[in-house]
């Protein structure tokens, strides 16, 4: 939806389904669709997603669902017949854990994943790599995948079963407000990094894989190159929002990779770049919040 909504994808005819228009575990129905519209591009954006809550709470439904969705697009769209590019998003989870350097394109698959998301991680590598077999055994297909950083902003899920880390702390900080609360916990050490991304950014950036696909490579991480802390992130909405009170941690709870930051050499080759600051972002998310409450 934030796709739909950015100005460069107004250049081009979009068939933008919701799930009640096309079952994506319905390999049948998208090979229907894909040949009644015939488009240039496919970019698969559905998935199932959560924050580590929701990870750790339902492992199969994150592997089988979203393996499910691109496995069935992905042979549906070769089975067509249509000559087809498609662009896939992966994710930055996908990478190794307890890696101590930049994540690059190269280091997939070269070590153990994060247990709290396990699911969701061995989902989307599948999907990636069932996409380059298929580009490599088919004559009709190219297949290329964009890793982004975790993402943030409208249409997010702020309700704190769901919610990723951005959104679920709007919502907390907002309540504690409301209330009156001057604490807040926060899980873990807070001192594990993570890279965010505006959601409009990687908009942007599809877009100009779309306008720059053939020198897109294969398999590219998006995002800022750059981190901050769980609690710096804490800190900064809480600037955002106005509220002055005081975060304790709860040690027992689990907090994910140490850090996940990517290497984004090849591109800032590629000539892209996102362009929304953290605290901008999170001001457009909260007010985005206000107007539309706790589910996107």
């Amino acid at each position: 939806r934030n796709l739909l909504e950015h100005p460069k994808i107004k250049n081009y005819e979009v068939w933008a389904p919701g799930r009640l228009e096309l079952n994506l575990f319905d390999e049948a129905s998208i090979k229907k669709s894909i040949i009644k519209y015939k488009p240039d591009f496919i970019l698969h954006c559905a998935g199932r997603v959560g924050g580590i809550k929701a990870n750790i709470a339902k492992p199969v439904e994150f592997l089988v669902e979203n393996f499910d969705m691109g496995r069935n697009l992905l042979l549906a769209a070769r089975d067509s017949g249509l000559n087809l590019k498609i662009i896939n998003l992966g994710s930055s989870c996908i990478y190794p854990k307890d890696h101590q350097d930049l994540l690059r394109e190269t280091d997939l698959m070269s070590g153990y994943l994060e247990p709290t998301n396990l699911g969701y991680s061995l989902a989307k590598i599948s999907v990636i790599k069932l996409g380059e077999f298929i580009t490599e055994e088919s004559s009709n297909i190219v297949c290329k995948s964009l890793i982004p950083c975790n993402l943030y902003g409208p249409y997010d899920k702020f309700d704190l079963e769901n919610a990723h880390l951005i959104p679920s702390v709007i919502n907390k900080i907002h309540l504690a407000k409301q209330s009156g609360d001057e604490n807040i916990t926060i899980w873990g050490t807070g001192k594990v990094r993570r890279e965010f991304m505006y959601a409009s950014d990687i908009a942007d950036s599809i877009c100009h894989a779309i306008k720059n696909f053939d020198r897109t490579p294969p398999l590219l991480n998006v995002g800022w190159g750059s981190d901050h802390t769980i609690h710096e992130y804490y800190t900064e909405i809480a600037s955002v929002l106005n509220w002055n009170g005081q975060f304790k941690f709860d040690l027992e709870k689990p907090e994910g990779m140490k850090r996940k930051l990517m290497d984004v050499s090849k591109q800032k080759i590629w000539g892209w770049s996102p362009k929304v600051s953290l605290k901008d972002g999170i001001a457009k998310t909260y007010n985005y919040y206000l107007k539309h409450g706790l589910v996107g």
